[in-house]
């Protein structure tokens, strides 16, 4: 592979760590620690590996006891680099064949490998140039703890596994079940030999391979290359070392063990999330909650107190100067609820009738309604969460929407000008029936006292001061009555201009302790699909 192509696929790998990254972070609180935990160790893998060399390509001999793994790590390596056989039975530590010290310290190091052999050059597979680490390592199906943690940890640290079955075990549930499926997106860096085919008639051998393919692909390894080969008659070795060397050369196993890597924990935090996106917030659910709000927190009373307030106050400035003081005797809506203010700003409480069971339990379904309606479609984990972000606050919620309540500026101290007009002339039409009472009474009290009483002026044959009294009664009922019908008008559009502010004002709380938490939510739902989405290489 070119250096250009090494750059360009480390690129990505870069790219795909992060998206990786990314959605953990997306994800905490939401997943299972324990799966966002195996995602962050992989994070940490793969930085100590990038960091070290790259020029090295570490390569695992795995195997079950008996499989004749040590013996097929020494005729690969050229050498007799593992004791094998009846001298050891069993590899209690790992062992590293070298290829290309310069560089390989720190890497053993990392991997935690102190049995070191710097071996011979073997023609046409390795040499000091090739830059390959071959590892044999202990049994996995040892009956020592430590052992069987020592492969487990390795599995997850080499760039390439290879995996010794023999004849008589190959179909055994133990390495296909806690290995080689869980890695089935390890395909690229996996070889799978088949051992001790010198053990098999000839006509036995390419049918048992055949079996053995069988079993991988029903694992996820279908496309992984499967080799026959006998370490103690030395068949087959050469392919595998080709295989092994085809690997290291192109230098492409690293990036291919760790993009393996990203795969398998994005399908795991796939599998945990689940599929889906939330539908989110839409105008038509952020509306109704407003609404239900709104109910809940006695707006419709405020609406109806200020309607009333001013229909009150037009009827006490408006009126009937002989019975409009009769209205003082009543008190103000607004008052009562502690809402006529200049100032609404300085209002912290109003006083309403606080939230009950009925108010809190409109308020708790409001909230759930619209928090069921902005996830659905969210897998089962972020469903849960978005509708943990929109119950959060509802313990607060009715306090706050009373405190916005109480700082809307509901216009009740606005005056209107037609109240002016309407007095003055009220007060000219009761001075006008005053003046014709007046006028008779003076009237009457000269013809009393037997004096001379005047010539009372006539209009169409009624008398002036009759006329006033009629006219100025008359006039001022009429202006009593003009004035109930301007005012039911004018607090009908008063209160539905206060119902829009306050409207206004419970969807400002709404949209701050509801909405806004479901949308954090929502998005995050939709960064981390699409964070996890170019972890996956999709």
């Amino acid at each position: 592979m070119s250096r250009h192509s090494v750059a360009r696929e480390a690129s990505r790998l870069d790219r795909r760590l992060e998206s990786l990254d990314e959605a953990r972070e997306l994800a905490e609180g939401v997943l299972p620690e324990a799966a966002l935990e195996d995602v962050f160790r992989l994070l940490e893998r793969a930085s100590s590996r990038r960091s070290l060399s790259a020029d090295h390509t570490v390569v695992g001999f795995f195997g079950a006891t008996g499989s004749g793994k040590s013996s097929l790590f020494n005729a690969v390596s050229g050498a007799e680099i593992a004791t094998a056989a009846a001298r050891r039975p069993t590899t209690s530590e790992p062992l590293a064949g070298i290829w290309g010290a310069e560089g390989s310290e720190p890497l053993l190091d990392w991997l935690d490998v102190r049995n070191r052999h710097h071996a011979v050059p073997v023609e046409g597979f390795a040499d000091e140039d090739t830059g390959l680490i071959l590892l044999d390592l202990p049994d996995f199906d040892s009956t020592r703890a430590a052992n069987r943690e020592i492969v487990e940890r390795m599995v997850g640290l080499v760039d390439v596994l290879v995996w010794v079955l023999d004849p008589q075990k190959y179909a055994d549930a133990a390495v296909h079940n806690d290995f080689l499926k869980p890695l089935a997106a390890h395909g690229a860096v996996t070889l799978v030999v088949l051992n001790q085919v010198d053990r098999l008639p000839e006509r036995d051998v390419q049918p048992v391979l055949e079996s053995l393919q069988g079993i991988l692909a029903r694992d996820g390894l279908g496309k992984v290359q499967v080799l026959g080969a006998s370490a103690l008659r030395g068949t087959g070795v050469d392919r595998v070392r080709s295989a092994i060397r085809s690997v290291a050369v192109q230098r492409q196993a690293l990036s291919q063990r760790l993009a393996a890597d990203v795969s398998r924990a994005s399908m795991q935090l796939r599998l945990v999330s689940g599929e889906g996106e939330a539908a989110g917030v839409s105008s038509s659910s952020k509306a109704r909650l407003t609404d239900e709000l709104a109910v809940a927190a006695n707006v419709p009373v405020v609406v109806s107190a200020v309607g009333r307030s001013y229909r009150l106050e037009s009827t006490r400035r408006t009126g009937w100067p002989a019975t409009r003081w009769l209205v003082r005797f009543r008190a103000d809506p607004l008052r009562r609820l502690n809402l006529r203010s200049a100032n609404p700003s300085q209002l912290n409480r109003t006083s309403l009738p606080p939230a009950g069971a009925p108010e809190r339990a409109r308020t708790d379904a409001a909230v759930r309604e619209f928090a069921d309606a902005a996830s659905a479609g969210a897998p089962g984990p972020w469903r849960a969460a978005i509708r943990g972000a929109a119950r959060e606050g509802r313990e607060a919620l009715p306090d706050a929407l009373d405190q916005a309540i109480a700082g809307t500026d509901l216009m009740a101290s606005r005056k209107s000008w037609w109240w002016g007009v309407f007095n003055v002339i009220q007060w000219l039409a009761l001075l006008t029936a005053l003046g014709g009472l007046g006028w008779l009474g003076v009237l009457a009290g000269l013809a009393y006292f037997q004096m001379p009483v005047p010539e009372v002026p006539r209009v169409e044959g009624w008398p002036v001061p009759t006329l006033m009294i009629a006219g100025g009664v008359v006039l001022g009922i009429f202006l009593a009555l003009t004035g109930k019908f301007i005012g039911a008008g004018v607090a009908n559009a008063r209160a539905a201009r206060a119902r829009k502010r306050l409207r206004t004002a419970v969807g400002d709380v709404a949209q701050g302790m509801v909405v806004e938490p479901v949308e954090v939510e929502v998005t995050r739902l939709k960064s981390f699909n699409t964070a996890l989405k170019a972890a996956a290489g999709s």
